[in-house]
């Protein structure tokens, strides 16, 4: 099972990344490592590289598509039903306090373990939002849900296991401060949730230009712009010359900085070949190893 990554086609193919491997009769999760190594001996034809980008991805052709798995139906169907187990119980409970303080159910959708019906009792519930507006009155409502004691911030726990799936070259004590001012993150009885940002398609810029990697850099710079911090990917526009956008593919370092803060940011250059403009990109892999977006405190 992949999970989709990129709002455009791909040499008419759905960008994407493996995310579950079969096993038996369960499904497996799997990390950047394992995926490309699973494909590469069995799969190859899904490994793809993007010339536009000048990077290695997934890539499924439609015609090798059997289902999918679309987060707004999942979640309109557990709403209507009985909950199975405890963590649907939580789902439904979450939902409730959400639109308690002005969510529209029709923006929402479940993603994650919960969309493929393969949550257990750990796992957290995964929430996506379409559009950037009803995405940020989502995230005013977790803010007052948590000022109002019916959510929760992560405790230490909750926090250590989510540094430990997504720290990347972030200390915890820098990590925790980052996300803890986010509110894309809370806790319900115990069970994280999170809410990550789906754009509509009038929000969208068509993105067709060819870049070419030209190294490694690491600045500091003021954040000027940061009215996609949440996209994905998260762009930011900041006061460097030499690059004056930053944009992460990786989920950590959405919303990691405001308008306004100075940030010190590592990751690759890449050059437009048709205007030459260069941009810093954070988030070659998921895991993001030695590329980070920090706020200088």
């Amino acid at each position: 099972m992949f999970a989709v990554v990129s709002y455009h086609p791909h040499q008419q193919k759905v960008g994407s990344f493996l995310r579950y491997a079969s096993s038996g009769d369960a499904w497996q999760k799997v990390d950047t490592a394992q995926a490309n190594r699973l494909l590469s001996r069995h799969h190859p034809q899904y490994l793809f590289k993007s010339k536009q980008f000048d990077a290695e991805f997934h890539a499924v052709n439609m015609s090798d598509v059997v289902k999918h798995h679309r987060p707004e139906q999942r979640l309109k169907a557990l709403l209507a039903a009985k909950p199975q187990d405890e963590i649907e119980q939580k789902l439904h409970k979450l939902i409730t306090i959400l639109v308690q303080f002005g969510v529209n159910c029709d923006f929402l959708g479940l993603t994650g373990s919960m969309l493929i019906g393969q949550q257990k009792k750990g796992s957290d519930i995964d929430l996506v939002v379409y559009g950037r507006q009803a995405f940020h009155q989502t995230r005013d409502a977790v803010k007052q849900a948590v000022a109002s004691g019916l959510f929760d911030e992560l405790d230490l726990s909750l926090m250590k296991d989510n540094f430990n799936r997504r720290g990347g070259d972030l200390n915890f004590d820098d990590f925790a401060w980052h996300e803890s001012r986010k509110f894309n993150k809370a806790a319900i009885d115990g069970t994280k949730f999170d809410i990550g940002m789906v754009c509509l398609p009038d929000e969208l810029e068509h993105d067709h230009h060819h870049y070419i990697k030209q190294g490694v850099s690491t600045v500091k710079a003021v954040v000027l712009d940061d009215h996609r911090a949440f996209d994905f990917p998260a762009r930011y526009l900041i006061d460097n010359e030499m690059t004056p956008e930053v944009v992460s593919f990786t989920h950590t370092y959405v919303g990691q900085a405001i308008a306004g803060e100075t940030i010190e940011v590592s990751g690759a250059i890449e050059c437009d070949s048709a205007s030459g403009q260069r941009r810093l990109v954070v988030g070659s892999t998921r895991e993001a190893i030695g590329e980070y977006i920090k706020v200088c405190r």
